[in-house]
């Protein structure tokens, strides 16, 4: 078992667009309760120089000034672990058990950043060096050792060295379920496990929802659905890799909470208003990503992903502009009573999951009312039509249908004070 390191400084390393090796762009420092950012000389010297992301980060010398309310800049937090992968890294460097392993604030931003896996989301990693690259990354374990790595996190038993690297790699991701990395060939996927506390088959329940996603139009992640150890496993292609030759290069990424000037504890006030609002001047082909944004909103309701926060959208960034990323944890959530409210408001103080709303806010993403009707009628078809197909697809057993159908999907009060 490992001490509790304490970190004072982190370098940020970046991979530009269209390079498959990093180089520093600067140091990040803790300065009382706060992490600051500031650029190195060679980095704001060089030709193909981008900003990490402009509307926190410009371009220039001197350490950035935090925005209101933030204890460190956004975009480089997006690269952090979350839930997961901070109880790994509490399971391996404090070796707590059960309670004890489920508080993450026992360790700091700068251990999170610098103790979890280099195969971060997006095109940054941290490192203590300003001049040697040395990636944090496991050996490409089998399904099955994940699977047992992942158990015994959950259970807050501390792992064997081999068990501990196996995991390590996914510690980098976001999300609170259990989940790693893996590479197969020309591809890199996100694995995610059931966990020992499901009530139902949540990532059944996540793959048809992805999969009607697809087929209803929407721009999303590929999904599949693979077995290991006798347990379900769902694989979701990343989207912010591309193999180039003999190396990957990494897509820079900024989340919707980021874009919005939001941290966790300010998340309760992110709409999809005011995400409106940023794509029409800071998006590619603006209107076309106001109108998915919007089947996104409709899908969430329709399926029940009431989990639809703003770190679960995203958006690439070139140096440029921004470009709205695939759609990625689509998941039903669990749902006792009738009545649920989206994570992100839709529209002033509304966030009532219910399609009406969605309506009365179709002007903010640029589309008529006959526009958005059509949206909806069109995913509900989908969902009808390919309900059966997709759930034989997932082997999903007739009590999880039963259970699912109109409570997750097309549950009725989606529709309460809506009129086709």
């Amino acid at each position: 078992m490992s001490s509790n390191p304490h970190y004072t400084e982190a370098f940020v390393w970046i991979w530009l667009p269209g390079e498959t090796e990093p180089v520093v762009a600067g140091k990040l420092s803790q300065e009382g309760e706060s992490l600051l950012f500031n650029y190195g000389k060679s980095y704001l010297e060089r030709k193909n120089a981008i900003a990490i992301y402009e509307a926190e980060l410009p371009l220039q010398p001197g350490i950035q000034p935090l925005s209101a309310g933030l204890n460190m800049p956004n975009c480089i937090r997006d690269g952090a672990p979350d839930a997961w992968g901070r109880r790994v890294l509490i399971n391996r460097l404090l070796g707590l058990k059960g309670e004890e392993a489920g508080n993450t604030t026992q360790l700091d931003e700068l251990t999170y950043l610098l103790e979890s896996g280099s195969d971060r989301i997006g095109a940054l990693d941290f490192q203590r060096s300003a001049t040697e690259y040395v990636p944090r990354s496991a050996v490409n374990a089998p399904l099955d050792e994940l699977l047992a790595a992942a158990a015994l996190v959950e259970k807050g038993v501390p792992l064997t060295p081999e068990l501990e690297q196996a995991l390590h790699h996914g510690t980098s991701i976001g999300g609170a379920r259990p989940k790693a990395l893996i590479e197969d060939s020309d591809k890199k996927y996100i694995a995610k496990f059931s966990s020992g506390t499901d009530l139902y088959s949540v990532v059944k329940a996540e793959f048809i929802a992805m999969r009607l996603a697809a087929l209803a139009g929407l721009n999303v992640a590929p999904v599949s659905m693979v077995q290991a150890a006798g347990k379900d496993v769902l694989l979701i292609e990343r989207f912010d890799r591309v193999q180039a030759g003999d190396g990957w290069q990494r897509k820079a990424m900024v989340s919707a909470l980021t874009l919005l000037g939001l941290d966790e504890m300010m998340a309760r006030y992110a709409s999809y208003e005011d995400l409106a609002e940023i794509i029409r001047h800071r998006f590619k082909n603006a209107s076309a990503t106001l109108r998915e944004l919007f089947t996104r909103l409709v899908f969430n309701i329709l399926c029940g992903n009431t989990d639809d926060h703003a770190r679960n959208h995203a958006a690439f960034w070139d140096g440029k502009m921004l470009e709205l990323s695939p759609a990625y944890d689509i998941c039903p959530q669990g749902r006792t009573g009738n009545e649920a409210t989206q994570a992100m408001l839709i529209s002033g103080d509304n966030r009532m999951s219910q399609l009406s709303p969605c309506l009365a806010a179709a002007h903010n993403f640029l589309l008529s009312p006959e526009e958005a009707k059509e949206i909806i009628g069109r995913q509900i078809a989908v969902i009808e039509e390919n309900w059966a197909s997709v759930c034989d697809e997932a082997n999903l057993s007739q009590t999880d249908r039963t259970l699912f159908w109109k409570r997750q999907f097309l549950n009725d009060f989606a529709f309460q004070g809506y009129k086709a």
